[in-house]
């Protein structure tokens, strides 16, 4: 185990330590939407040999969350179970039309998080940092058998958001793929496969019980 390795466990166990102490520790429903678009490692083309492009696309996600932060040093982790929907398109570069499908997946993002503690406002409105691993396990069937898909996707967040009124939640964020969402292999070509990336924002409201 490397020395980085190391320090991120013993935080994280430090903080977990910590938390089943003292932590304000709640859970929570969560909704929203998130906009994705897929990237291409070179030009992706259909089986009619027509160059798509992709476009950003819109889909939802909604689930349960719980997280806890440690009194006065505002350091604290959430969780998530969430069902999302995400949709992709692609634009036909010369017949101008769109090819649009979609995936759904339960999705498990885990942040570290940070709150900001301010003087006199803090019960009502509090700003938060958030980063950390969000793990997608694909509930779909394969739908082209030139495109294989892996069925965890990773990525990793990295966010902003507020909390009002010690029970809403309003945040944003954007997740970068870590290990390629899927492969496509022309098919009866020699062509080395096209690797395929998922990036996408997301929005989302929580209220904490």
């Amino acid at each position: 185990m490397t020395i980085l390795k190391r320090i991120v466990l013993v935080t994280v166990m430090m903080v977990l330590g910590i938390g089943a102490a003292s932590a304000d520790f709640r859970f929570g429903v969560k909704a929203g939407m998130n906009v994705n678009k897929l990237h291409f490692s070179k030009d992706f083309k259909n089986a009619a040999g027509e160059t798509l492009d992709p476009a950003n696309s819109t889909g939802w996600t909604a689930g349960v969350t719980a997280d806890f932060t440690v009194p006065i040093i505002g350091i604290g982790m959430d969780a998530s179970v969430m069902y999302t929907r995400m949709n992709n398109a692609a634009k036909d570069k010369i017949g101008n039309q769109t090819i649009d499908y979609g995936k759904n997946f339960i999705q498990l993002p885990i942040h570290l998080k940070y709150k900001l503690s301010l003087p006199v406002v803090g019960r009502i409105i509090a700003p938060y940092l958030f980063t950390g691993p969000d793990f997608s396990f694909k509930l779909d069937k394969k739908i082209v058998d030139a495109v294989k898909t892996k069925s965890c996707q990773v990525g990793w967040d990295l966010g902003i958001g507020v909390e009002l009124l010690r029970h809403l939640q309003v945040g944003a964020s954007y997740t970068w793929d870590i290990n390629k969402i899927a492969k496509w292999t022309p098919i009866g070509s020699d062509l080395k496969p096209i690797k395929i990336r998922n990036n996408y924002w997301t929005i989302t409201a929580a209220y904490m019980f």
